[in-house]
């Protein structure tokens, strides 16, 4: 990676593609069902353990996983209440909250993995003790990624945001009736040149919306480059050589779970820094702030997006590793692809004295148990100021700066 990055920092033209999609994409839909049921959980037992799986498929929604809680939700209800918000509320959507089946398959966490999580192994070592606040271990193994980069106000790689903002755009412009004949389900791609590691231009925008089927492809292509991409992406940013594509197959009325099944946790790519960076093993939604899969992939962004503000990279990769049951981190690696101000070892050392890395500290530094996990499972966990993220805060920018002698 590091060979491609530094190619990609220097060539003089480097073309990137990102994509998202919208929240009425069948594995979004999952996602979404997930953590609305570890939200209305978590909300009533902060300690509770989930780890919650959906699929759907024509006609059906299927809630599975393992939990462990002394509060009680109402999973069927829930769900179609997800489903309704999204916009599946007529039956020639091809998908109906009212009338598709749901099913629910939960248990209880296994005792086993529970060992570990209740306490860690540096606890029952004697290396810490048992009434530490931090002394929980990792809900599993595994490697977690942060990213960050310079390139947009939000710190996070231009290809991915501005899918992101195509794919909120055309929710906004459905659901406000500015283009009443536009359905639920919906992609977008965006394709970035770069100059010497700096966005210069968009060099292709693909855009798909499922749609009513009496609308012409004229109709909505004029539409959706007027409504939806102009009101999206810089005017500057497009040129007479950007190419434009709306619904390129010519149609797109069968979407959603009607035209394709759905899981929890397939969108990963989507869900973090649309393949900029690397990823870790696990995906997101649906799992409680002790496993580490999405706890740890918070803090390694608010980590490596504190340290890009601060000035010591303009772009940087973290990656953290832990095991199962134990608190601290196995390993810790930092990529800044050439554009460090101090060296990578003092970086970590920068680590090391201003951030916490075992889960229990993440949980309380980030204030994760509560239910703010809903309003991730669409448009991206990171680089978002509409929601309530505590890991995309900047606070320890000016304290990093000054111990890194940068002020």
């Amino acid at each position: 990676m590091s060979d491609s990055n530094t190619t990609f920092m220097t060539s003089p033209q480097y073309f990137f593609t990102s994509e998202s999609v919208t929240e009425g994409h069948p594995d979004k839909i999952c996602d979404q069902v997930s953590d609305a049921v570890l939200d209305a959980i978590i909300a009533d037992d902060p300690d509770a353990r989930v780890a919650c799986e959906v699929g759907v498929t024509t006609g059906l929604v299927v809630v599975m996983g393992e939990i462990t809680t002394s509060t009680y939700v109402d999973i069927g209800q829930l769900t179609r209440d997800v489903v309704e918000q999204i916009g599946y509320n007529r039956a020639k959507y091809g998908f109906d909250a009212e009338t598709c089946g749901v099913i629910v398959s939960i248990k209880e966490q296994s005792a086993d993995i529970a060992l570990g999580v209740d306490k860690a192994l540096e606890a029952k070592t004697g290396e810490m003790s048992d009434e530490d606040i931090e002394a929980i271990g990792a809900g599993d193994q595994g490697m977690m990624v942060g990213f960050a980069c310079n390139e947009t106000p939000e710190l996070m790689p231009m290809s991915i945001v501005l899918a992101h903002k195509l794919c909120k755009r055309l929710a906004q412009v459905r659901k406000e009736g500015v283009l009443d004949y536009l359905r639920p389900d919906g992609k977008s791609q965006v394709t970035v040149e770069y100059a010497y590691g700096k966005p210069k231009r968009v060099d292709t925008v693909v855009v798909s919306a499922q749609h009513a089927p009496d609308v012409s492809q004229e109709q909505i292509r004029e539409e959706i480059i007027k409504h939806v991409i102009k009101a999206t992406i810089a005017e500057e940013m497009i040129d007479d050589e950007t190419r434009i594509f709306v619904n390129p197959t010519g149609r797109f009325v069968t979407g959603g779970p009607l035209g394709d099944a759905g899981v929890t946790g397939r969108k990963i790519i989507v869900d973090t820094y649309g393949g900029v960076a690397r990823h870790g093993g696990g995906c997101f939604s649906g799992k409680d702030p002790t496993k580490v899969d999405r706890s740890a992939t918070y803090m390694a962004r608010y980590i490596a997006k504190n340290l890009v503000a601060a000035g010591i990279a303009d772009r940087l990769e973290l990656q953290v590793s832990y095991a199962i049951g134990v608190a601290r981190p196995l390993s810790m690696a930092v990529e800044t692809f050439g554009t460090g101000k101090v060296s990578d070892e003092r970086i970590v050392e920068l680590i090391d004295e201003h951030f916490d890395l075992r889960p229990a500290a993440i949980i309380r530094d980030l204030d994760l148990r509560r239910p703010i996990y809903l309003e991730t499972a669409a448009y991206g966990h990171f680089g978002r100021d509409d929601i309530d993220a505590p890991w995309e805060r900047t606070d320890k920018a000016d304290a990093l700066r000054q111990a890194a002698n940068l002020a």
